[in-house]
């Protein structure tokens, strides 16, 4: 049996309600193994079983849910076959090609762009060749302008795709809104002052192209496919509400009755307004994964036969030589084979500072060359690169679900036939009970100008079913969480922060326990010169210049350090001979022709060298301090002390008083001695020491701190050597630096190596989460709220379209805020 993967993208999937109506109606079909949605992404992913399904099925599937699907592409090995088509300007033009085309054997998916008029085709390996698709196409009665052919995984350019469904959206707004302005300017007079000869003839024929064609078609389409289905969705309550109004009101034409036809075209034009307005919200509370998505260069400079030549980014291999010219973007991640520069990694890390460059080093793509000129071989291309990783790792975040949003799925899922019923119910009360209800409209009219309690009780029966109908908004409740999840991951990609799912936000605030490896995440993980002790009669300009000259033939990496230390203080080192290593005791050597020991006290003492006792009590000092500190004696005299240390990196006392901010339990587990542990415990402030533990140790020591504080507790790591303690953990953080770091490895990974990093990012947790609660509650209290007050006849159906548009433009409005959350300092 072998699965498939499909990608649908689907324009109309604005909330949580859309989506989990889609995902309802594919899983109804047989073969259907898996479904992910993103409506941020706006797609829907598929894995289904090949020998019971296909493209078209799954396809039909989504549509007869009530959604209109923009594109299909499959991930299986296929051809991409792009036909230029100019005479295809409508989607009704597209659709005849696409029914053509998928008649044909082979067709894997078909995505077809009006705005470029453009069709592609993916096509499996024994599918058909490029010139029987062209000639589908002209069979069609469509002439072809151009074929081209290329490998690629996209079928359809996402961001053009929402940029027409935008624009549609706009035309069938303004189709709408002028009618329906024409419409209100006549209603004034005509209530008010002069009755209008013809009033209901004229406002019938304004109304019907809002409420029949291009304005509510669509709407009414989706309403029908969706009822069929058996998935009512938002739109079968827009229907309701404005195509029994407009019916009802033309019995007018037979019986004198109040109109309700310009009811029906407000409300279907405020719905469409509504629409509007929350895709242009939504794009707003997105636009990071657009920056993203737009970060990467276009075209790359490489070297070919001896030539510099200019090609597209998506043809670059791994071992192409790229050049970087100053002010160039880095077209893809490589190693630096020539050259030197600063480059500006704040796509990557979120820090504005450029970083130095030069052979050998790792670069990033889409990071900018500030002023050198770069050589550079390309070592991942493709969905491989970093900048890949991370839109991936976004998208992933943006499509996941929050466990807290449970209730919020099993309310949307009940909704609509919910307040169907409530919206019959409330006609029903109307017409058998009008004299028990009346009294509430006589209180209500007191304070509310649109509330007639001498309406005729049919009158008062319709308005409030119509009003219960437009108001209920499943789409704020759909909204809550995503539009948090949006902005919050956005926000943190934009700052080095990429959380993998909303279920990781909801854990990592409630966490209680912050675990920390000392090498590489509280400390560099290389030691350094940390302090030079001189000798009573030796400066210290004496002593470095000694010990420099002598390590600098050694290759331990404790030479290194008092030799790069000795650089940095201006010492530089001088000759040695007959130099010799005593293994792990220490090394001689002659500088100027007098013998320079360094070591431990022992191998001097044996030596015979005088002036030890002088230094003990420093030496004892500076041990209890963690450090490695060795003794340097010339002409047979000490001449005092070189300590080294794996030093503090500069953020780290910051980010551990950060962490006891947020009330966590900060615990150091390491490998390291109990006496060098400590040392660094006690610099920086961690509250508890678990010193000697092996690698493999570590998983059970985070199982020992569950088992203390509960399934509250989060793990810091590099990602890699740590990965089985990270995922132990109940929250998995990985740090690291720019491309190095192993994304996939946790549930939050830190791109900068800071560790001030996971205060920001549990800041930005429990910011999010706060978002979305809020806009939960909003959303659930509006509903509560406002279905009652609708059903009593208190809200007119106009107020109530308006409310139900701005209830859901308060959700993602909220959730935008989240951009202001202060996550460097203490959050408010």
């Amino acid at each position: 049996m072998d699965n498939s993967e499909l990608r649908l993208t689907v324009p109309g999937m604005g909330s949580d309600h859309c989506a989990g109506i889609i995902a309802t109606s594919l899983r109804k079909l047989d073969g259907v193994v898996d479904v992910t949605t993103n409506i941020a992404a706006h797609r829907v992913q598929v894995s289904y079983e090949t020998d019971k399904l296909d493209s078209t099925r799954i396809r039909r599937a989504v549509e007869n849910a009530g959604y209109d699907v923009a594109a299909v592409s499959g991930t299986g090995e296929a051809q991409r076959v792009v036909l230029t088509v100019p005479g295809m300007g409508s989607d009704h033009c597209a659709g005849i090609i696409r029914s053509s085309l998928e008649r044909l054997d082979g067709i894997d998916s078909i995505s077809t762009n009006i705005g470029n008029h453009r069709v592609t085709v993916e096509v499996a390996a024994a599918g058909p060749r490029p010139d029987r698709l062209q000639k589908t196409v002209e069979d069609a009665g469509y002439d072809v302008a151009s074929v081209s052919t290329e490998g690629s995984s996209d079928v359809a350019d996402d961001a053009e795709i929402e940029e027409a469904y935008l624009s549609q959206a706009w035309k069938r707004l303004w189709i709408a809104a002028v009618p329906t302005t024409i419409i209100m300017i006549l209603m004034m007079p005509h209530m008010f002052w002069q009755p209008i000869p013809g009033y209901l003839a004229i406002v019938a024929l304004l109304a019907f192209p809002v409420v029949f064609l291009y304005g509510g078609a669509a709407t009414h389409k989706m309403s029908w496919r969706s009822i069929r289905n058996r998935n009512a969705n938002m739109d079968v309550l827009i229907s309701m509400g404005s195509l029994p109004p407009y019916v009802i009101g033309l019995v007018g034409f037979i019986y004198p009755m109040t109109s309700f036809i310009e009811m029906a075209a407000t409300i279907m034009t405020f719905h469409l307004l509504g629409r509007y307005l929350e895709a242009k919200a939504k794009g707003r509370a997105s636009q990071a994964i657009r920056r993203l998505l737009t970060m990467g260069a276009k075209t790359a400079r490489v070297e070919r036969d001896g030539e510099e030549v200019e090609v597209p980014v998506k043809e670059l291999q791994p071992g192409d030589i790229m050049i970087v010219r100053p002010g160039d973007k880095v077209p893809t991640d490589g190693e630096v084979v020539e050259g030197e520069s600063h480059l500006d990694e704040s796509i990557a890390t979120g820090e504005s500072v450029p970083v130095y460059k030069s052979t050998g080093d790792e670069v990033i793509g889409a990071t900018i060359n500030k002023e050198g000129r770069l050589r550079v071989k390309a070592t991942r291309v493709g969905g491989d690169t970093f900048l890949s990783q991370v839109i991936r790792l976004v998208e992933q975040a943006q499509g996941s679900r929050v466990p807290i949003q449970e209730f919020a799925d099993r309310m949307t899922a009940r909704f609509v036939p919910l307040v169907l019923l409530i919206a019959l119910g409330s006609l029903i009360a109307w017409l058998l009970f009008p004299d028990a209800l009346r009294p509430i409209l006589f209180w209500g009219a007191e304070v509310l100008p649109w509330v007639n309690p001498d309406a005729a009780v049919l009158v008062l029966a319709i308005l409030a079913a119509v009003a219960v109908l437009v108001i209920a908004c499943p789409c704020a409740l759909g909204l809550a969480t995503p539009t948090a999840l949006m902005v919050g991951s956005g926000l943190g990609a934009e700052r080095g922060i990429l959380i993998r799912s909303g279920e990781a936000i909801q854990t990592f605030k409630d966490v209680k326990v912050m675990v920390l490896d000392k090498t590489g995440t509280i400390t560099r993980g290389e030691p350094k010169l940390t302090e030079v002790v001189p000798a009573a009669g030796t400066d210290e300009q004496t002593l470095l210049t000694l010990a420099a000259a002598v390590e600098n033939a050694s290759e331990h990496p404790i030479a290194h350090a008092i030799v790069d230390g000795a650089r940095e203080r201006g010492v530089q080192p001088g000759a040695v001979t007959e130099f010799r290593s005593t293994g792990a005791r220490g090394v001689s050597g002659k500088v100027d022709g007098e013998l320079v020991l360094i070591g431990n006290r022992r191998l001097l003492e044996e030596e015979g060298v005088s002036g030890l006792d002088a230094l003990d009590e420093s030496l004892k000092e500076l041990e209890g301090r963690g450090r490695t500190a060795v003794i340097v004696a010339a002409g047979g005299r000490a001449r005092g002390i070189v300590a080294v240390a794996d030093t503090i990196k500069d953020e780290s006392v910051a980010a551990i008083r950060g962490m006891h901010e947020l009330g966590l339990h900060v615990v150091m587990v390491t490998g390291d001695n109990e006496r060098a542990a400590r040392a660094v415990a006690d610099e920086v402030g961690i509250d508890e020491v678990q010193a000697g533990v092996l690698p493999e140790g570590k998983v059970d020591a985070i199982r020992a701190l569950q088992e203390r504080y509960g399934n509250h507790v989060a793990m810091v790591g590099d990602g890699i050597n740590d990965a089985p303690a990270l995922k132990q953990a109940n929250v998995g953080i990985a740090i690291g630096a720019g491309a190095d770091v192993a994304i996939e490895a946790a549930d939050v990974t830190l791109v900068r190596g800071e560790l001030t990093g996971v205060v920001e990012a549990m800041r930005l947790s429990k910011a999010t989460f706060r978002k979305i609660v809020q806009n939960l509650i909003w959303a659930s209290g509006y509903n509560i709220a406002a279905i009652p007050i609708a059903a009593l006849g208190l809200l007119h159906p106009m107020i109530g379209v308006i409310a139900m548009t701005a209830s859901s433009l308060s959700v993602i409005g909220n959730s935008v805020l989240l951009k202001r959350a202060r996550l460097s300092s203490k959050a408010e």
